[in-house]
């Protein structure tokens, strides 16, 4: 867990893959970590290889700069897509947020600076955000007659309510990290980019424990599942069972017993 984070060179999203975590940074400090058309198929790609890649335990999402990302680029909205840039597919910005939500493994966002748009969907997706004092977030859709897209609206409802959310899309107005962290957007806040660093390793390192990995990993979807409104008591029952004899298990509780 010592290693440096990746320096940020300026363009597409980078994926580092070290000692069982991904890395992956935003990389446009200097347009405020926007996303280009392009940025989007890169993102999706790097999740697809997130997914097949058993040695990932957990990700980190991050960036650099004075700000952690100022959503989608809204010059592109009535320009032609790009080549390979399809709005059917893995392309398309919802679909590639949706995916980094359904993760098989554990996501935490590094959020080094303000939020806005697309970006706060794409931080919302992770499982954990942890932001540093002082940043704020906007959804300014509604003040450009911008009509969000589906998923993005039910993630906020799902995972911040119904009047949070209405109060963020309908008024368009920005809130502190004060009221990120009450209204459950942040988990955490740090009070500078070191603290940031150093606690999302920190977290990383507990989600990369031999032990709880595989467990974590089932947890996650079963909890997944139950927010989404399909989940499956029998299968988390049978993980359950499973676990339960497990030598895992066994050699946990002896420890216990014998510290107590």
């Amino acid at each position: 867990m010592s290693d440096p984070a990746p320096t940020a060179q300026p363009g597409p999203p980078t994926l580092l893959v070290a000692h069982g975590l991904a890395t992956i940074q935003l990389n446009r400090p200097h347009h405020h970590n926007r996303l280009e058309p392009e940025d989007i198929p890169r993102l999706g790609a790097h999740l697809a290889a997130i997914e097949s890649d058993a040695t990932i335990r957990a990700v980190i999402l991050r960036a650099d700069g004075k700000s952690f990302c100022a959503g989608y680029d809204l010059a592109d909205l009535g320009r032609p897509l790009p080549p390979g840039v399809d709005e059917a597919g893995l392309g398309a910005l919802d679909r590639m947020i949706d995916a980094l939500e359904r993760c098989r493994v554990p996501t935490i966002c590094a959020l080094n600076g303000p939020v806005f748009g697309g970006g706060t969907d794409l931080a919302l997706a992770c499982d954990f955000r942890v932001g540093v004092g002082g940043i704020r977030m906007l959804m300014p859709a509604a003040t450009f007659g911008l009509h969000y897209y589906h998923s993005g609206l039910r993630r906020y409802v799902a995972r911040l309510g119904l009047g949070a959310a209405k109060r963020l899309f309908l008024l368009g107005q920005p809130i502190d990290a004060q009221e990120m962290l009450r209204i459950g957007y942040l988990d955490e806040i740090v009070p500078d980019l070191a603290a940031l660093e150093t606690r999302t390793r920190d977290m990383a390192a507990v989600l990369l424990s031999a032990a709880s990995a595989p467990v974590i990993d089932s947890m996650k979807r079963a909890l997944d599942r139950i927010a989404a409104g399909d989940f499956d008591p029998a299968e988390a029952d049978a993980a359950w069972h499973a676990t339960r004899r497990s030598p895992a298990v066994g050699h946990a509780v002896a420890a216990a017993r014998v510290r107590r």
